[in-house]
């Protein structure tokens, strides 16, 4: 995976215009691999909470932490606003207004981008951290987790934040589709902030 990123960001040194496209395709990739190495390894997509049986439920409990998670973040945004912060300014604005940058940011970085990071964040990483206990797993995760994104001169508060919910919800439900929906979710309800406020 090391080599994927480390040759795709070398390669897209100054091709902002076809980077998302590229990421997404890269993103599919790494999710194959990953769950192939899984799958060979484990024998089973189960061992990163993974269970074709429990897919729907997983989505279903997503859906309900993403609304937990989402009426908490809206208390919190009118907090920060009576207290005079306003919060969507730490938001990243898109890069482009095109109709077709949209659609492909809202696939690649709402859904491939999020499945394939739980896969390896919370699936591989956070279990494979899980051994030395929950909190310490939940932590380390999360700040690998940070340190991947680039966040420019901003505070890393939505990574920090979800990358914690995300471990969270992953270490109480077992089931990966979990933090996969709290993922997709949260990106692409910020996508939506970005663009229409």
């Amino acid at each position: 995976m090391l080599v994927i990123e480390t040759g795709f960001r070398l390669f897209m040194i100054g091709k902002t215009a076809s980077a998302l496209p590229s990421l997404g395709m890269i993103r599919c990739l790494e999710s194959i691999l990953l769950l192939i190495i899984v799958v060979w390894l484990q024998k089973d997509p189960a061992a990163i909470g993974l269970c074709p049986a429990k897919l729907s439920a997983g989505i279903w409990k997503g859906l309900i932490w993403s609304a937990c998670f989402a009426v908490a973040a809206g208390v919190l945004f009118l907090i920060l606003f009576a207290a005079g912060i306003y919060a969507l300014d730490l938001l990243h604005r898109p890069t482009s207004s095109s109709r077709q940058y949209f659609i492909i940011l809202f696939l690649v970085g709402g859904v491939i981008g999020p499945i394939a990071e739980e896969i390896f964040f919370r699936g591989i990483i956070y279990g494979y951290l899980r051994q030395w206990g929950a909190i310490t797993a939940i932590i380390l995760s999360t700040l690998i987790f940070v340190f991947t994104h680039p966040i420019g001169g901003n505070i890393p508060v939505t990574q920090f934040v979800g990358g914690i919910v995300f471990a969270i919800a992953y270490e109480k439900e077992k089931n990966l589709m979990v933090p996969i929906t709290i993922h997709c979710l949260g990106n692409l309800a910020i996508f939506s902030l970005t663009i229409f406020f």
